[in-house]
């Protein structure tokens, strides 16, 4: 089994900052960690994330499904396989559920068209995560925070701005891809606060590889 666990959710959900912690402690632990994000992690995956969360010219559906694949593919072989092959515990906040629930789903280009999650599988390059840590939210929660983040300042992506309705469609496909792979994918209730979330992650990263508390 290999130590790559994906963080995923509706933007707003609190994964990015749960990954932070979760990080912190594995390290504490005195553990191997990497932290990574898609899409944009790597020098060429910078300029594809341009082009989709902040260019100049919108990607239609399948341009933008293609792009995102484009950077996973870099991705796992610049970043998450010499990690993993280096023994290190590998953090990415988004991976293939996020393709799946965002621009399947959510951009209604076929969740379950077998064409195209054949495309999701080939982009991974052979890596599937041991462990997918699904943080839910209702979306109008996630959109209160998404607020209080563009009033502090924090500058919004092309998905972020999206209607309250695509936020949904993403929200219900996530749910649909946990029902359809409990073993992997654990939900986290995130509405709770931070303290309480990390407490619930950290017991499942245990007690899904074995760790003593």
């Amino acid at each position: 089994m290999n130590k790559l666990i994906t963080f995923e959710g509706v933007d707003g959900c609190g994964k990015s900052t749960q990954l932070k912690l979760a990080a912190a402690w594995l390290k504490a632990r005195g553990e191997q960690v990497v932290t990574t994000f898609e899409p944009g992690d790597t020098p060429l995956g910078k300029e594809i994330r341009q082009l989709l969360l902040a260019g100049d010219y919108l990607p239609v559906p399948e341009a933008e499904l293609l792009l995102f694949l484009a950077d996973r593919a870099q991705h796992v072989r610049s970043i998450i396989q010499p990690a993993l092959e280096s023994g290190a515990w590998v953090l990415c906040d988004r991976y293939s559920d996020s393709t799946l629930a965002y621009q399947l789903a959510a951009r209604c280009l076929g969740e379950s068209a077998a064409d195209l999650k054949e495309m999701l599988r080939f982009a991974e390059c052979g890596v599937s995560p041991s462990l997918t840590l699904w943080f839910d939210v209702p979306v109008e929660e996630a959109m209160r925070r998404m607020k209080i983040r563009a009033e502090a300042g924090e500058k919004a992506t092309r998905l972020d701005a999206e209607a309250a309705s695509f936020h949904k469609r993403v929200s219900t496909a996530f749910g649909h891809q946990f029902d359809f792979a409990p073993d992997r994918i654990a939900r986290i209730d995130a509405r709770q606060n931070i303290d309480a979330v990390e407490q619930q992650v950290s017991q499942v990263i245990k007690h899904r590889f074995g760790m003593a508390v």
